[in-house]
């Protein structure tokens, strides 16, 4: 399998513009809070992301406090962001919109 490229800061600080994206930027890694209304909406979101994350073969840091849920995404093994970061950033921000819809 082949490893993911690194993404240049421009190209990452775009894709967060671009989409709108509540994520922000810490160093190499990608970080965002979320919350939800109960814990039970808050540990319905942590399944999905769970499963996305599957379905990518890349898994982030999560952190559940009560209603709040946090995430940080890198590729650890390359040393900062790639594609794969943006596409769970991506699918995790659907999925809190969904998950309060």
């Amino acid at each position: 399998m082949t490893r993911p490229a690194l993404l240049d800061t421009a190209t990452v600080d775009a894709a967060l513009r671009d989409a709108g994206s509540p994520w922000a930027r810490d160093g190499d890694k990608l970080c965002v809070e979320f919350q939800f209304p109960t814990f039970m909406d808050a540990i319905g979101f942590v399944v999905t992301v769970a499963e996305n994350a599957e379905r990518l073969n890349h898994h982030p840091d999560i952190d559940v406090r009560y209603t709040t849920v946090r995430l940080v995404v890198s590729t650890h093994d390359q040393g900062g962001l790639t594609e794969l970061d943006l596409q769970l950033a991506e699918a995790a921000s659907a999925a809190a919109v969904d998950q309060v819809s």
